[in-house]
Order: C-alpha cells, then structure tokens, then sequence
C-alpha cells in the first residue's frame, strides 16, 4: 500500500479539545537528520547579494493604474483569442516512484500563484511561548460566518510551532502582509529554535487583542482574531518527516488600520493594503496595476443578448429530444 493510502486510510484527529494535550512524538534525530538531507524545499538563494545589486530599486508607493480589462470587446462563447488547441499538455502522476517531492513542490508554488500570505501569531499551550509566521498555504474561504484555513506541509523533525500551539491553544492572529513589512515577515520564517519568539528576531510590535490570548501585529493593516473549529493530520509521508495537515479558523474579531477603511468598515483600501504576494521559489509580487470586471446576471443580459439567447434555445430543444 503506498503512503497516501496508508494515511488516508489513518484515522483523523480533529479539534483542539479532541487533541487534548496529546502530541505526536518527535522523529529520531537520526531520521531527521537523513530527512533533512533529502529536502530541498528551501532555497539556498546562492549570489543573491550579487544578483539584487544589479536590479532596479524598489519604488515605495507608487500608485497603481487601473486600466480597462484585456478584452472590453469579448462577447459570450468567444473563449479566448489566439488559444491554439494542438499546444500539448503533460500528464504528471504526482506519486510516481520516480518523481521526487520537491518536483511537485516547485509546480504547485509556480502553477498556483498568486498566494496570499498570512502572517499568524500564535501562542503555545502553557501560555509561555509566543510565535509568529507567515504561511502561503491559507485562504479566507468563506464570510458568513468568517473562515480561513492554513495548510501545513511536513518537513523534517518536529512539526511547525505554529501547528503545534494551534493544537495546543486553539487560537490564533491572521494578519495582512503590506509592501512596507516583507524584509521583517520573511524574517519570521526562519527555523528559530522552539522557544525562541519570532516578535524579537523580526522586531514587529504586538498589540492587544479581545478574544484571543495571541497578539496581533501592529504593522497590519488587517488582522483577524480567530478560534480554532477543526484540525485535520495527513500523516508523515516518510521517516524523520513532521505531520502535515490543515486548521479551520473561525473569525471572532476584525482589526482595520482606520485610515485604511470607510465609514462602514466594509472596504479596504488597496493603496494603504499594498499586499504582497508569494509566486515561485523565492519571487513576491506586487499590486502595481488593475481592472474591474462585473459579474454579469443572467436575467439582465440574456434580453440583450443573441449568443446567450441562441445558447438558451439549443439547451431547451435538447432537453426537449431527451
């Protein structure tokens, strides 16, 4: 049987109070250490000081352009212009034998991009140790009620802090990631020892919350109280690898930069936002241009509309032979 299998067919842990204060024990060091070897998920970024100097300076606050969307023209059934259908595809078989993880690490982060990044302090079960890390692998996923979900890949050794005090706590901060943040949010991913708080290494502030014991950051624009609704384990994929899995986030409280939002506090503004995004390997992207684009209603434009009423006629008389 192989190892997805195995672990689908492994029984689910689910929830903070389910959990307990039970965790999966660590790896051997041994096995971490071979894991390690084998893991080529993090970039070792060879010249990059070299490579950077050569490049063009970034240019704080710089307006973003709305421009019109790509094809104002574009009329129902068109699909897209100067597509040519004989370009082949790949077929990948994510588990073969011989094709390594990282290859389907380096397609997901490249193919799935952009990906928000959320910045998520969290603190451990006995109330002593505070962490703070961004994760690209998250998604608000729905608005009434509010949720988010984060993912958690397995790495060698012991499993992410973070993962670890949402077991533990069942509470945590989601917090936006701006232009003006990223040196000090990429220095929060480093693989500080446990115990060792990532406020300090990254010298973000911490501000009080309301319904979770974590602080928010500061610096956000956007922060999002949250409690724990369910946790899911995949398993360790192999020997000397940490657990992967999931937590669902329900939101209990929004945190707005005041001078970011309206009246209402149902808007963002995007120029005070600046989000940043992760796309692959090491890259980031920014917010420099956009369009607007309005869902169209079916009962507003197929009266206007002879593709969608020719569409509409041929699925009536085909139903009609059915």
């Amino acid at each position: 049987m192989s190892w997805l299998a195995k672990t689908l067919a492994r029984p689910v842990r689910q929830g903070p109070l389910a959990l307990g204060p039970r965790l999966r024990k660590s790896s051997s060091a041994a096995a971490a250490q071979k894991a390690e070897a084998k893991y080529k998920i993090v970039d070792r970024a060879a010249n990059f000081q070299e490579k950077q100097a050569k490049r063009p300076d970034f240019e704080p606050g710089r307006p973003i352009e709305v421009t019109k969307h790509p094809k104002p023209q574009w009329t129902y059934g068109q699909g897209v212009e100067g597509h040519d259908a004989s370009t082949p595809h790949k077929e990948i078989d994510p588990y073969a034998a011989d094709r390594p993880m990282v290859n389907n690490y380096r397609l997901l982060i490249s193919g799935i991009a952009p990906r928000p990044i959320g910045l998520i302090s969290t603190v451990s079960g006995d109330g002593e140790t505070k962490n703070l890390s961004p994760f690209s692998y998250f998604q608000v996923i729905d608005h009434d009620p509010p949720m988010f979900i984060v993912g958690f890949s397995s790495r060698p050794g012991r499993e992410k802090d973070t993962f670890r005090n949402l077991k533990e706590m069942g509470e945590c901060v989601i917090n936006t990631v701006s232009e003006t943040m990223i040196e000090a949010v990429n220095a929060s991913s480093i693989d500080a020892p446990y115990g060792l708080s990532e406020w300090q290494i990254s010298g973000l502030h911490e501000a009080p919350t309301s319904t979770v014991k974590p602080a928010r950051v500061q610096e956000s624009v956007l922060s999002v109280e949250g409690k724990v609704v369910d946790i899911k384990e995949f398993g360790a994929p192999s020997e000397g690898m940490s657990v992967a899995g999931l937590a669902l986030i329900k939101a209990t409280r929004f945190w707005v930069r005041e001078d970011a939002t309206n009246q209402e506090a149902s808007h963002i503004d995007l120029e005070k936002l600046r989000p940043v995004a992760q796309l692959g390997g090491m890259s980031y992207g920014r917010i420099l241009s956009t369009f607007e684009l309005p869902r169209q209603r079916w009962h507003d434009e197929r009266p206007r509309n002879e593709a969608l009423a020719e569409l509409e006629r041929r699925s009536m008389s085909s139903r009609q032979r059915e």
